[in-house]
């Protein structure tokens, strides 16, 4: 290949991905995720982790089947990252140090609430001044936790990583809601393309679902209250929708410039050849209804990858199944494809392993990447009371082959965090 074909429209590296892993409520690793995915199975279940018992919400696509020491949200969030991250390392062909930078997504820390109960309970009579937080340093000025220690730091998951993989610099750890995992893979990309580095490992993880966490959201409306049969509750842009269901999962995916991956014989699963991202300043948790931050991230991600509209095949949904969120990403997408939306299949993975929160951008960029190279299209389940306000074409419930060489991936997330990602074969 000549010099110029490793280059993309604006003359920096195209970038590749080598190498990818994933967890989600369906399972562990990628062959037994897409398996479950396009047959349209659902890991959404009844939640086990705590007592639900009197709560509006009482199903979830949590991750209990891998093995952890303390049962906190970063051990977990840990956990998964750690067996993704190992996969696809082993999928690019990559062993012992990586050599290039970790960009990693991570879900907000703080104490879970038994851990809090316990400092409270060592709490001595001549210590109960001040606040709870005040009280709960002294104890552990006292007697220091190295467990609870760790399980508070919101750097801590992606040190770890570091050390495990060996890569090089100081690890980035990042939060950008529902975005983050697309967040994660656009600084990935924007290393490789500046030329800081030839491979970059980006990774996002979420294990933080507790009692806590579910009850926040909730008191926010956003969780879907459909708990029997549980695999029936993610309904996205159906007429009877009622919100999302909070999930788990962890996805990883090796990075490099396409030069520097063919060079090294590395299989190429894909090109990363658009990123977009734009705030939204409307509300603290809620989407602009206009759309119009959405609108501009899906132009932006376009004209990054140097492509129109008319050169996606399939779009991967934020669809988080909740009223108005869905509304807004049809409005966005409409006003972006025009006349052509009708013809376009876009579909929602959340409809099958939940709203995986931190995680979702990059677990839904693996899917994505796997319709491009299995000619599948995975369904929208539960589509059975159609919103004929939202006339997409959602794949219904079924899988479809369809060639595809370009996906649009959205994500849309609380705080204004609005990303989006083009991905598209290998160029020949």
């Amino acid at each position: 290949m000549s010099k110029a074909a490793y280059k993309d429209h604006l003359g920096r590296p195209l970038v590749a991905v080598t190498g990818m892993g994933v967890v989600s409520s369906l399972g562990q690793g990628v062959t037994d995720n897409w398996a479950a995915l396009t047959s349209g199975k659902s890991g959404i279940h009844p939640i086990t982790r705590f007592p639900s018992e009197g709560l509006s919400t009482r199903i979830c696509g949590t991750v209990d089947f891998i093995d952890i020491p303390a049962p906190n949200a970063v051990e977990r969030s840990f956990a998964f990252a750690r067996e993704t991250t190992i996969e696809a390392l082993a999928q690019a062909g990559i062993s012992g140090d990586f050599g290039g930078p970790l960009f990693l997504a991570a879900p907000p820390i703080e104490p879970e609430w038994n851990d809090r109960f316990n400092l409270g309970d060592r709490v001595k009579p001549e210590q109960v001044t001040g606040n709870a937080y005040e009280q709960f340093l002294a104890v552990l000025r006292e007697k220091a936790d190295p467990t609870y220690h760790e399980a508070i730091l919101f750097g801590s998951i992606s040190e770890r990583l570091a050390d495990s993989f060996g890569t090089r610099g100081l690890p980035v750890t990042l939060s950008t809601a529902c975005a983050s995992g697309a967040t994660a893979i656009q600084l990935g990309v924007e290393a490789i393309r500046q030329g800081r580095t030839d491979r970059a490992l980006s990774v996002a993880t979420d294990g933080s679902v507790s009692a806590e966490s579910l009850i926040r959201f909730s008191l926010l409306s956003a969780l879907s209250t459909n708990n029997d049969p549980p695999e029936k509750a993610s309904r996205p842009f159906t007429k009877d929708r009622d919100g999302f269901v909070i999930a788990e999962g962890s996805a990883t995916l090796v990075l490099e410039s396409l030069e520097a991956a063919i060079s090294r014989g590395a299989r190429v699963l894909g090109i990363i050849s658009g990123c977009g991202e734009k705030a939204d300043d409307f509300h603290r948790t809620r989407s602009s209804p206009s759309g119009a931050p959405a609108i501009a991230t899906i132009r932006a991600a376009l004209e990054d990858a140097g492509l129109s509209a008319d050169q996606i095949g399939y779009i991967n949904a934020h669809g988080t199944s909740t009223p108005e969120n869905d509304k807004m990403e049809y409005l966005s997408l409409s006003t972006v494809f025009g006349e052509r939306m009708p013809e376009v299949p876009v579909s929602s993975n959340k409809s099958m392993i939940g709203h995986t929160l931190t995680a979702a951008g990059a677990v839904e960029a693996v899917f994505s990447l796997l319709t491009i190279s299995t000619g599948t299209l995975p369904p929208t389940i539960n589509y059975d009371n159609p919103d004929p306000s939202i006339p997409l074409d959602v794949v219904p419930n079924v899988k479809r082959d369809a060639t595809v060489t370009s996906v649009l991936s959205n994500s849309f997330g609380f705080g204004g965090q609005n990303a989006c990602l083009v991905m598209s074969a290998e160029p020949a």
